[in-house]
């Protein structure tokens, strides 16, 4: 990763900003695009704070307050920073939210939310990623969404977040055979099992111990982006299936457990015969 410049949407805090040490960590420019410039009263994490990390990581690192809902913002954070860093290697889309909602009770406003940033503000991130990402001698793309289920339940117990999720993975899809001519690779991440963040802590606190630690994720999107460009694409890894083909054991995944012997259940979108990673 060194010297490469990783642009992250939805940095500031959980994954994404694990993520971004990660990067930072194994020598990558990181611009930290997302939303929350200021203390959010419930949840720590902004771009300030996790671009100092970086910092400290022995990185460069660019906060760039960026709203998914705004197309132009998200051409104007993109240019912000390729110029500061000379391009862009890398696109890690993060960004998304959730509701948990049914179909009679979901209002207007939550769906606009849905797919205004999870597949609106996902595909146009990429759009203005794209010409700077040609320019790279290893394009990537990594998306975090699943593979599409066709179990009707998914659908069923919360449809429009089904729907925008999904949107996310048809985008993973249609990019990945769509840029196959300039040599950039579109790959998806997903967690197999749920992941320890703060979000988790503050709503479902007797969770948090049974998470795994969010650096199975950054280590595996690390493994992913560093695939030599077009050797992997159109791939939906599980975070502990992206690690095993680089080579960890199972005892070096059980690592990433929060806590020795509580595991939580699979995540969404997850089928029970999709066994655990053993």
């Amino acid at each position: 990763m060194k010297g490469r410049t990783v642009f992250i949407a939805g940095a500031s805090r959980g994954i994404g900003a694990a993520i971004a040490c990660g990067m930072a960590a194994a020598g990558a420019n990181v611009a930290i695009a997302a939303k929350s410039d200021e203390p959010h009263p419930k949840l720590p994490g902004t771009i300030h704070s996790v671009a100092a990390e970086c910092e400290q990581l022995g990185a460069r690192a660019l906060p760039v307050r960026m709203d998914l809902r705004d197309v132009e913002g998200i051409r104007a954070a993109v240019d912000q920073a390729a110029q500061r860093f000379g391009g862009i290697d890398v696109l890690i889309a993060n960004a998304s939210v959730q509701t948990f909602t049914t179909t009679a009770d979901t209002t207007e406003k939550q769906w606009d939310m849905l797919f205004d940033i999870n597949v609106k503000g996902t595909f146009f991130t990429g759009q203005a990623c794209l010409p700077h990402l040609a320019k790279s001698a290893n394009p990537q793309i990594l998306v975090i969404a699943s593979a599409m289920n066709a179990d009707p339940r998914w659908y069923a117990e919360r449809l429009p977040r089904t729907m925008s999720k999904y949107g996310m993975s048809m985008l993973v899809t249609g990019w990945a055979e769509e840029f196959k001519p300039q040599g950039i690779s579109v790959n998806a991440l997903w967690p197999r099992h749920a992941i320890a963040t703060d979000a988790i802590l503050f709503r479902k606190p007797e969770m948090y111990e049974t998470c795994r630690k969010p650096e199975i994720m950054a280590d595996a999107a690390r493994w992913i982006v560093t695939r030599p460009r077009g050797q992997v694409t159109g791939r939906f890894f599980f975070d502990d299936e992206a690690l095993a083909e680089a080579g960890l054991t199972a005892p070096q995944i059980d690592a990433y457990w929060k806590t020795p012997g509580k595991k939580s259940g699979l995540s969404s979108f997850i089928d029970f015969d999709q066994r655990p990673f053993a």
